[in-house]
C-alpha cells in the first residue's frame, strides 16, 4: 500500500507560501475527499518585462483520478482593475488518462540527470499544426492541400537540476512512474 501524502502536499503548498489559502482550497475542493497517492508542487517565478510573475502547478494522484491545480498571478485587465490570482483545478479519471510520457535530459559531460519532463495526455486538449502540402516536382504550381500533425497536448512539467534541485527532477520522476503504474492497469498505484 502506497504511503498516505495528503499532509505532505498541504504542507509543501504552504511552505511555498504563494497563496497557500487559495492553492489548498483548489486542491482540497478538486479531491473529494480522496487520499493523496503521489505528488508533485512546483512553484515557478517568470520575468515579464519589469514585473515578475509567479505560477504555481499541483500534481495528484489518487486511487481514482489525476488531479492538477494550477495558480497564476495576473496583471489588472479589463475584467478587474486590480491585480488578481487565479487557480483552476481538473480532476482526470485514471482510466481517461491516454499517455504518460516522460522526457530525460543528461549532461553528456557528467551523466547527470539535468532536467525531466512529464507530458500527460487524456485527449481534452489537441495541437493542430497544419501546413501546405507540395510534391517533389519542383515544376508543380498545383495545390496539394494541407498536411499536418494532431498531438495530444493536455499537461506537460518540465523541472530542472539547476533551477528546481535535482531533489525535485527525482520527484518528478517519481511521480511519472506511479501515474504509469496506475495507468497501466495493475493497480500497482495503489499499492
Amino acid at each position: 500500500m502506497r504511503r498516505d501524502q495528503t499532509t505532505g502536499v498541504f504542507d509543501e503548498i504552504s511552505r511555498s507560501g504563494y497563496y497557500p489559502e487559495i492553492v489548498a482550497a483548489g486542491l482540497q475542493d478538486a479531491l473529494a475527499g480522496e487520499t493523496v497517492l503521489a505528488h508533485v508542487v512546483h512553484h515557478e517565478p517568470t520575468f515579464e518585462r519589469d514585473e515578475i510573475r509567479r505560477h504555481m502547478t499541483v500534481l495528484v494522484l489518487t486511487a481514482s483520478r489525476l488531479v492538477l491545480v494550477h495558480t497564476d498571478e495576473h496583471p489588472p485587465d479589463d475584467m478587474l482593475p486590480q491585480p488578481y490570482t487565479s487557480t483552476t483545478s481538473e480532476a482526470v479519471p485514471i482510466e481517461q488518462v491516454r499517455s504518460v510520457v516522460v522526457t530525460r535530459m543528461v549532461s553528456t559531460q557528467t551523466s547527470r540527470l539535468a532536467e525531466a519532463v512529464l507530458t500527460v495526455g487524456w485527449g481534452a486538449v489537441s495541437r493542430l499544426d497544419l501546413e501546405p502540402a507540395s510534391c517533389s516536382d519542383p515544376e508543380c504550381d498545383a495545390d496539394h492541400g494541407y498536411t499536418g500533425n494532431l498531438t495530444g497536448d493536455d499537461f506537460s512539467l518540465r523541472l530542472s537540476a539547476t533551477a528546481d534541485g535535482g531533489g525535485a527532477v527525482e520527484r518528478l520522476l517519481e511521480f511519472a512512474r506511479v501515474l504509469s503504474a496506475a495507468t497501466s492497469g495493475t493497480g500497482t498505484a495503489a499499492r
